[in-house]
């Protein structure tokens, strides 16, 4: 018996069936959004203003017209994003006034 018609009320529960299947997809995937969001705050928030090698607390300091952040333990140094090359460009400055005597 291949291919019996179905009846309506099949096609109908299959209809609806697959629209809360795309519901509660749609609603766990915004739920894993959020759980995301939260995460990334909440490693912020453990991580921020931290040394990435041993963990101490940064402290900003001064280096000419810039801020950067030195490790308390360590001593290690650590630029946020732009600042290399803003301090390249410092050092090319200086370089230049010299050489250019």
């Amino acid at each position: 018996m291949a291919g019996a018609p179905r009846k309506s009320s099949e096609s109908e529960d299959e209809y609806f069936a697959r629209l809360e299947f795309e519901r509660r997809k749609q609603t766990e995937e915004e739920k894993q959004k959020k759980m995301a969001v939260q995460e990334k705050q909440r490693q912020k928030e453990l991580h921020f203003m931290h040394c990435p090698k041993c963990g101490m607390e940064l402290i900003e300091v001064d280096y000419k017209t810039l801020k950067i952040d030195r490790c308390s333990a360590c001593d290690g140094v650590w630029l946020d994003a732009g600042e290399l090359e803003a301090a390249v460009e410092l050092e090319k400055g200086l370089l230049g006034r010299i050489f250019g005597l």
